[in-house]
């Protein structure tokens, strides 16, 4: 049996999208703060259902999750850009959704492969996110030509941020995300997860290791 209960809901975005919600609520809390996570690229398949491992892995340990698919994925409306600054406001909607019907004073932004840019430039938008986790943010020259206008934000950001990456992530080395983060404001952890690719990070067989991750972090806020 789950420690937790899920729940559905819609939320509807400024410009009028629809996006399919879940919320994994913990039958013991540990802790008032909810985790939002956003998937990966739309484009490419990405969708909230490949979350729902590490959030009821969080709700398992006392935290309350949530998921969503954002614009143009699943049932949820609106068309995915290419870019992902559309789907900035998909992340701003849903967060303020939860401040508002979930009553946390705190919310840990977490992303996932191009859903890490598209979360980090929502992180200082909203009052209540008080730290930000990445998942294999892709910071090399090919990704940079659709998501690199998101890097400023993230970077200037006085919040306090997690990177997890692979080793051997195709997308962006070490030496790339530590070049990235000596420029990066305020207080910044990075865990290197030893030989793991950038879509092997995504799979189930590395959920438990991303929600020790974020457990981790979040007992350092």
């Amino acid at each position: 049996m789950p420690n937790y209960t899920l729940e559905s809901s819609t939320v509807e975005t400024l410009d009028g999208v629809n996006l399919m919600t879940r919320i994994f609520k913990p039958k013991q809390v540990k802790d008032n703060m909810v985790i939002v996570l956003v998937h990966q690229y739309s484009i490419m398949g990405g969708c909230q259902a490949l979350m729902k491992g590490m959030a009821s892995g969080l709700a398992d340990k006392g935290y309350a999750a949530v998921t969503f698919d954002m614009r143009g994925v699943g049932q949820s409306t609106g068309k995915p850009s290419l870019t992902g600054f559309a789907e900035v406001a998909d992340v701003v909607a849903v967060c303020n959704w939860v401040s508002q019907n979930l009553s946390p004073n705190k919310i840990l932004l977490v992303g996932s492969s191009a859903g890490a840019p598209i979360a980090g430039s929502a992180v200082d938008q909203i009052e209540h996110i008080i730290g930000y986790v990445s998942l294999g943010y892709p910071f090399c020259m090919m990704a940079s030509i659709l998501f690199g206008r998101h890097h400023k934000a993230i970077l200037q950001s006085p919040k306090p941020k997690l990177f997890v990456m692979g080793t051997e992530d195709g997308f962006t080395s070490v030496k790339q995300l530590d070049n990235k983060l000596k420029s990066a404001a305020g207080h910044n952890e990075t865990r290197l997860i030893e030989g793991a690719g950038h879509f092997e990070m995504e799979g189930p067989a590395f959920d438990a290791e991303m929600v020790k991750c974020i457990l981790e972090f979040i007992a350092s806020l």
